[in-house]
């Protein structure tokens, strides 16, 4: 499924990531820890195409990142903090989204808000939004085109616990229905309960 040979990412003088290898196969989910600054989400960036390597390979369903496709076609994700239109409702902000690669239309929006835990039907703009009811759309954005690989960086942010139990069981139903996903975590209570496999990374490297 996703393949990372010797990953090597610097920022001028300094090393972020360094030579990292790791294999994702499907319907697992993979946690990944580590401190701020451990380098977890530029990882997460390049896969996402929105970081170029230094040095190293991505493969995704054998399509070099980068070479034979820029950003990959098959990857929903949330990296850090969800940005949407403010003044548009959550469906509209959807609506929009997926005019960019016209890949679905609104019954898949409506049911990607849905198991998110929003009502597609409510009008509320998203600048009025609480936090979680972000992090939820931000999540439904990341489904929406049933993508085979997803990229959750810290996807509880912001959601209380019923919230956190919700998503829980959507990520393990993702898996379920043969989704890889790979998941950043602070919160050793989400890895213990959704991952299959953990990688620690520490200083760009990993170490367990």
């Amino acid at each position: 499924m996703l393949e990372i040979e010797n990953l090597t990412k610097t920022f001028g003088t300094q090393t972020v990531i360094s030579d990292i290898s790791m294999t994702l196969v499907s319907g697992k989910i993979y946690g990944l820890v580590g401190r701020n600054g451990s380098g977890k989400t530029v990882l997460l960036k390049c896969i996402c195409g929105l970081t170029r390597l230094t040095s190293g390979r991505i493969i995704l369903d054998g399509k070099v990142v980068g070479k034979d496709m820029e950003i990959p076609d098959n990857i929903g994700a949330i990296i850090e903090t969800p940005g949407f239109i403010k003044s548009f409702s959550g469906y509209d902000n959807l609506k929009y989204l997926a005019s960019v690669r016209k890949m679905i239309g609104k019954e898949e929006i409506v049911s990607a808000m849905e198991k998110a835990g929003l009502d597609p039907a409510m009008k509320k703009h998203v600048g009025k939004y609480s936090l979680g009811m972000r992090q939820r759309l931000g999540i439904a954005q990341a489904i929406m085109e049933e993508p085979s690989l997803l990229i959750l960086d810290e996807p509880m942010n912001g959601l209380d616990n019923q919230g956190v139990q919700e998503m829980r069981q959507l990520f393990l139903k993702l898996k379920d229905e043969g989704k890889t996903i790979l998941l950043a975590s602070h919160n050793r209570e989400d890895i213990a309960a959704l991952c299959d496999t953990t990688v620690e990374i520490d200083r760009g490297k990993i170490v367990g």
